[in-house]
């Protein structure tokens, strides 16, 4: 997810000055949990689960591939052998895990909001700040080759609208878009992805704000399964994304407010990230101000959502940003964190931390154990915790910053920036499309 550019200010001398934007930390999982990334402001961080090693990128080739800006999307392939990382230095790029060398890299006109993999990894889309979807068809990697510059073809487009999520089907044949203006548009995979996609084939609409993420619910009882969508209206929802029809409705505002009557300012509760446990009979849920997470049963045969409980850490002012899960483990990954946080020397801050037990937690009792793992109990332990957060411990003041940082930004992150004429035309004379040809 992304919002608008950074914003300009215009101070006495008329100069414009740039206030950094705060970017919140994300977190994905190889399906096989063979190892983990986390992406903290242009910092990718990757720690070998299997050899409980910290990994570096770009290793054996000796080339330097990191971004120069803010990541904002991160993903592994469903096969685990293609890594994607995108952000606001309008560059995808394209890793193998088996080595992490960056294989393909991407230059794209504008910041890149969202990507996804199809299932057979042999195309990678991405979508841009303007709400164009873009895909790339990839080769058979050699681990020989240099780095090889790709270049993306128009496959569809939400046009002014930030695609905010980008799902594949659990059968490949749809991808799914999501935009900051509550639609979520189901389009027929092509063919030839290259000529573009243009049979459109439902389009779920029922949130009254903006679309955070999507994920699918499916297991073998129901290997077609149904998307699911968390929203800033504070609701998810359970859809038959092939009709377009809405299929149940679950208000997780009302809960996580009754949860922080004491301590809350404000009743607005944006869902910010959501993933599906494996079996598909439990979904993830992370809030805005929520010092937790909130589990929800989803029963795919009577199609219905219930709140399961709330996994509140406790102990520290923990809000994920981000989460993720694999396929083979009962953990639940989760990562707090920002970058360019005002007043403090830490650009990049970031706080993993793990919940257990996410298998068969489907009862109505809610009485599963769900255990938060300390530092020590982690896979990797003390050497996991420094790869990705970048340091063991995090003092109490910059956490709580970080913390009223993260609170901020993932509130504001999708709503419509207001800007005075003169604002305005500043930012349209840096517009590409404005900019003269050379």
């Amino acid at each position: 997810m992304e919002g608008d550019d950074s914003l300009l200010t215009t101070e006495d001398n008329n100069k414009e000055v740039v206030e950094l934007e705060v970017a919140p930390a994300l977190i994905s999982v190889h399906p096989a949990h063979h190892s983990v990334a986390v992406a903290v402001g242009c910092e990718l961080r990757v720690f070998n689960l299997r050899e409980g090693c910290p990994v570096t990128l770009g290793a054996e080739s000796g080339e330097v591939c990191h971004h120069k800006d803010s990541i904002r999307a991160i993903r592994y392939g469903a096969k685990g052998n293609v890594f994607v990382s995108a952000g606001d230095d309008k560059l995808v790029k394209i890793w193998t895990t088996d080595s992490w060398r960056c294989m393909y890299s991407v230059s794209t006109e504008k910041k890149v909001s969202a990507v996804a993999i199809s299932d057979n990894g042999q195309f990678v889309c991405y979508a841009d700040k303007f709400g164009v979807v873009w895909v790339v068809e990839l080769d058979e990697f050699n681990e020989n080759q240099a780095l090889v510059q790709k270049k993306g073809s128009p496959l569809l487009a939400h046009y002014c609208s930030i695609i905010t999520s980008l799902e594949f089907s659990p059968d490949g044949q749809f991808i799914i878009t999501a935009d900051r203006d509550f639609k979520i548009r189901v389009t027929m995979f092509p063919k030839k992805p290259l000529d573009g996609a243009h049979e459109i084939q439902s389009y779920c609409l029922g949130h009254t704000e903006f679309v955070s993420c999507l994920a699918f619910v499916y297991n073998v009882d129901c290997p077609h399964g149904y998307l699911v969508s968390g929203s800033g209206d504070s609701t998810v929802r359970l859809w038959d994304f092939t009709s377009g029809l809405l299929l149940n409705t679950c208000d997780v505002g009302s809960e996580v407010g009754r949860l922080m009557a004491n301590g809350t300012e404000s009743n607005y509760f944006a869902i910010t990230d959501l993933c599906a446990t494996c079996d598909g009979s439990s979904i993830c849920v992370a809030v805005q101000g929520l010092p937790g997470i909130l589990l929800l049963t989803c029963n795919l045969l009577a199609k219905t959502l219930s709140i399961l409980k709330v996994v509140s850490i406790n102990g520290e002012d923990f809000i994920p940003t981000s989460i993720g899960t694999s396929l083979t483990s009962n953990f639940l990954w989760m990562v707090m964190g920002v970058s360019n946080l005002p007043g403090f020397d830490s650009s990049s801050l970031a706080r993993v931390r793990i919940i257990s037990g996410l298998t068969n937690c489907n009862s109505e009792s809610g009485d599963q154990n769900h255990n938060i793992l300390e530092d020590q109990q982690v896979p990797g332990g003390e050497t996991l915790l420094q790869q990705l957060q970048g340091s063991l411990s995090i003092d109490k003041d910059v956490f709580s910053a970080a913390a009223e940082a993260v609170k901020t930004s993932m509130r504001n992150l999708l709503i419509k920036k207001q800007y005075s004429s003169e604002k305005r035309e500043f930012r349209k004379r840096g517009r590409n499309d404005r900019k003269a040809k050379r």
